[in-house]
């Protein structure tokens, strides 16, 4: 088996190129190419057909938005679990203020730097990219979807 790439900020984001390279981009032509089908022979058909089109689209799009969004609320529970474990007082009291987005983005942060991070990111409300370049020691998420 390959060995995996160190993660990194720079490399962290997954494509999936059947997703990302195929079937989205072949989903946004079929749309315009029905549009341009209607433009060129309007009728109920080739109107129905833009109509169809832009379902699949979103059809497409909410498929990759549901599970990523169960994920996110995965990656919130283990991250308050964790900064529990990790926290002393009065950080610790001070975990449920915390947005979901800087949950997600601590998590790539060692365990060493999390008190660091968490007392920033409360008292700078930094947003989640705001942490993730604050990180030094990169701690890797290979399971995300």
């Amino acid at each position: 088996m390959a060995e995996k790439v160190r993660q990194t900020l720079a490399n962290h984001r997954r494509f999936d190129p059947l997703y990302h390279f195929f079937a989205l981009p072949v989903t946004a032509l079929t749309v315009i190419l029905a549009i341009i089908h209607f433009v060129h022979r309007p009728n109920w058909f080739s109107g129905w057909l833009i109509v169809f089109t832009v379902a699949v689209v979103i059809i497409a799009l909410r498929t990759r938005a549901y599970p990523l969004k169960a994920q996110d609320r995965i990656i919130r529970l283990e991250e308050r679990e964790r900064l529990v474990a990790l926290l002393s007082e009065p950080l610790r009291s001070r975990v449920g203020e915390l947005s979901e987005g800087q949950l997600i983005g601590l998590r790539f942060a060692s365990d060493a730097e999390i008190p660091d991070l968490v007392r920033e990111a409360l008292a700078k409300q930094l947003s989640r990219a705001d942490i993730k370049k604050l990180i030094k020691n990169w701690r890797a998420d290979y399971f995300r979807v």
